[in-house]
């Protein structure tokens, strides 16, 4: 993987959320596996309150220079639920910045953003994004026609939508190889957000490759705060390791573990 021609890279702090809401039943997915994603309000207020003492203001991707040294501090919010138009305006009040992915076969169905929705969400200043058209399960798996069509698809139905380019994205579920990489680059998409907990972005197909810390509902505020100031990332890239490895070991106990959990919770 490629670093900036002349080889300074800045230091990336960017923490994936899900939905933020107290009632799970009316955004975003409906399945067992969102369940563990599925923030309240309260609880994403104490999270936002630790970013805030933190020493970076969440910005946009699009505003980092990737040929300088420096420390960035990234908000993105996945899958394209309801709740994220109640997030926009939460960030929006802090004079925050944020990245919206969308499914875009889902918007306007019942707990997804409408179109209006994420219209609304752009005109605010926040980044919409591509995170597929469909969103398949162990997206590194999908064969290299299945992945383009997917970027593709998502890019164009968000471009007519918006009347720009559709050129920011994330992986769905985080299942990520080189292929994962150059398919989005080929695509057209340049910066790509992984759910591997990098700081040091890489350079792959013309996409920048972005890590991400993932927040789960356990996760405590102050875990936040630790990440937010760029601690603890070596610790929670070990432990994704761990977890890639013993997928890779044990691949049909993970694809029967996703089927599963992809069931109505």
């Amino acid at each position: 993987m490629g670093r900036s021609p002349g080889g300074a890279v800045p230091l990336i702090a960017s923490l994936i959320y899900h939905e933020i809401t107290d009632d799970p039943a009316t955004s975003g997915f409906q399945r067992a596996s969102a369940l563990p994603y599925k923030h309240t309000r309260a609880a994403f207020a104490r999270h936002l309150d630790e970013i805030a003492a933190s020493p970076c203001v969440p910005e946009l991707v699009t505003a980092v220079d990737f040929a300088a040294s420096g420390r960035h501090l990234l908000l993105t919010f996945d899958d394209g639920g309801r709740s994220a138009s109640y997030v926009s305006e939460e960030l929006s009040r802090r004079g925050w910045f944020g990245h919206f992915f969308i499914v875009t076969s889902l918007i306007g169905s019942r707990t997804f953003l409408s179109a209006s929705d994420i219209r609304e969400i752009r005109s605010r200043g926040h980044i919409i994004g591509t995170h597929t058209h469909t969103h398949p399960d162990i997206f590194r798996e999908q064969p290299v026609a299945r992945m383009l069509e997917e970027w593709r698809t998502s890019c164009a139905r968000l471009a007519d939508l918006l009347g720009e380019p559709c050129t920011v994205g994330s992986v769905p579920g985080g299942d990520v190889s080189r292929a994962v990489f150059e398919s989005a680059g080929t695509a057209g998409v340049r910066f790509l957000f992984t759910s591997e907990p990098w700081l040091r972005p890489r350079r792959v197909a013309g996409c920048w490759i972005l890590g991400r810390g993932i927040l789960k509902t356990t996760t405590p505020p102050t875990r936040v705060g630790e990440l937010a100031r760029f601690r603890g990332w070596a610790r929670a890239l070990f432990a994704r390791r761990m977890k890639v490895l013993l997928c890779t070991l044990f691949p049909y106990a993970y694809r029967y573990y996703i089927r599963r959990t992809a069931e109505k919770a």
